[in-house]
């Protein structure tokens, strides 16, 4: 299987690190010119340095994707360098720190800044690239969620768990409509993954025991990698999955 995306743009948010910059290195050591986007920038801009060093085009933007406004600035500036944005992988999101507490405790910020970032985020986004798909009659929307959305979340925190839930339906109901058009929608559901500080936090807190038991819980007996993240998108964002839309990717080891 060749995946080869020279000519093709893609933007990938939540890219200074783990999913997204593996995503992002990916795409652009296959040709893809990458705009990667996230708050964090000395990471964002390391994230454009590793991509140059395989030979890659990555400009790097700092976007909070909760910022309408800011995500159509990013997207017209992308679009007016390279034509359009053909590839979108909507992967910022996370607890943004926050750690599971009792259902009476969870203030409404606590809510809606999970859930503006995992969900707004992304239909802000994928809104911004719709009229440029549409317009060259393809596109790819990759949305990346975790398993947290279609069972629970280890981390015990409610809003993270619906809003990974709601990121899967508006794939599915962004599939239905966008269809017509040949832009296909799917999303991906990693199992657990030490990622970032947040995921290594979290295994750390699992202590000896519970990390084994976590592993043992996995068909392939491993935690995966972000590279093993990166290859689903890669998939969904090439020619192989032409007639593929609406699905959701468990890529968790079997779990």
């Amino acid at each position: 299987m060749n995946l080869e995306f020279s000519g093709k743009t893609a933007l990938v948010t939540g890219a200074a690190h783990g999913f997204g910059r593996a995503i992002s290195l990916a795409l652009a050591e296959r040709g893809a010119s990458v705009w990667a986007c996230d708050v964090i920038e000395e990471e964002l801009i390391e994230t454009s340095r590793q991509c140059s060093a395989i030979g890659g085009t990555c400009p790097a933007r700092v976007v909070d994707v909760r910022d309408h406004g800011a995500v159509e600035a990013c997207v017209a500036e992308a679009s007016a360098a390279t034509g359009r944005v053909d590839i979108l992988v909507n992967n910022a999101g996370g607890v943004l720190g926050q750690v599971g507490r009792p259902l009476e405790e969870v203030t409404p910020e606590q809510w809606h800044s999970i859930f503006d970032v995992n969900v707004t985020g992304a239909f802000y986004c994928s809104q911004a690239v719709a009229p440029g798909m549409k317009a060259a009659r393809g596109g790819r929307i990759i949305n990346i969620s975790s398993g947290a959305g279609l069972r629970i979340s280890l981390t015990g925190i409610q809003a993270y768990a619906s809003a990974k839930a709601a990121q899967i339906g508006l794939t599915r109901q962004l599939a239905h409509e966008l269809g017509p058009w040949g832009i296909t929608v799917n999303n991906i559901a990693p199992g657990f993954v030490r990622s970032n500080a947040t995921t290594e936090r979290q295994w750390e807190s699992y202590g000896a025991e519970g990390q084994r038991a976590l592993v043992e819980r996995i068909a392939l007996r491993r935690l995966g990698t972000p590279a093993d993240i990166a290859f689903g998108v890669l998939f969904f964002a090439s020619e192989y999955a032409n007639w593929i839309t609406g699905q959701v990717l468990s890529i968790d080891g079997g779990t």
